[in-house]
């Protein structure tokens, strides 16, 4: 049982004290008074797929968890973008211009490519240098940065873990965010790590059947974009008040 009392709206928030059930304990939230707008930044794991495509993105399934009419998401992301070609083709430009209130940014996949490709960048250099720009820029337009580190590649040794040994692993750019994210002070989503536990209780075999595809280690049918979106949630609340107040169910997190 719920009840909630409304409070005049000051700096564009309505104050709401929530008396609620949840762990018996009564809790006061600011919600904003106009939706709020969050962005999402990133590649093919995260944008919107047309119905004909295989491919998922766990962008497309977030804007379920929230309450009607309590949140504009904007997903930019693209598949094949890495936090170079985002940039360099005015993705970023884009999505500051829309004034979003909160941005979620996950890069890695294109960025781990071979390094004559155009989107390639080294976890230990650029990489970082284009993390920063995306946190102090966001900042600079008003906006709450979140990164989130990219989802693993359902790569399974003999063993039945996820092999991480290759060159150009996913996991140094893993680090990589959370080296910047630390630095910057920014709220980081480990859905590297949390995604590789899940892919290793599942095993390969139903693991595999998130796939898109029977050959694809990387990208998701909507059983595994709904799964990543769910893991990304599960941490999305603790990173700003605002994000548990506009939730479908804030006890429920």
């Amino acid at each position: 049982m719920r009840l909630l009392i409304a409070l005049p709206a000051i700096f564009g928030l309505t104050l709401l004290s929530r008396i609620s059930s949840c762990n018996g304990e009564v809790t006061a939230v600011a919600v904003p008074s106009q939706p709020l707008r969050i962005a999402l930044a990133g590649d093919s794991t995260v944008c919107d797929w047309p119905s004909s495509h295989p491919n998922r993105g766990w962008g497309q399934f977030v804007g379920e968890y929230f309450a009607p009419g309590k949140v504009i998401l904007v997903n930019l992301a693209a598949s094949g973008r890495s936090t170079k070609t985002f940039l360099k083709e005015g993705r970023w430009n884009k999505l500051l211009a829309g004034k979003p209130n909160i941005i979620l940014i996950q890069f890695g996949h294109n960025d781990s490519h071979d390094p004559q490709k155009p989107g390639s960048t080294d976890p230990a250099n650029d990489f970082r240098d284009n993390l920063r720009r995306y946190v102090d820029e966001a900042r600079a337009g008003g906006a709450v940065p979140i990164l989130v580190t990219p989802m693993v590649r359902r790569n399974f040794a003999a063993s039945g873990r996820i092999d991480e040994s290759l060159p150009r692993s996913l996991s140094a750019y893993a680090l990589a965010m959370k080296a910047v994210g630390e630095e910057k002070k920014v709220f980081v989503i480990d859905l590297h790590s949390s995604s590789k536990a899940l892919a290793e209780k599942l095993g390969p075999t139903a693991s595999g059947a998130m796939a898109s595809t029977k050959e694809d280690n990387t990208h998701f049918n909507e059983k595994g974009a709904r799964a990543m979106a769910a893991l990304v949630m599960t941490r999305l609340p603790e990173a700003d008040p605002r994000i548990k107040a506009v939730l479908k169910d804030p006890c429920s997190r």
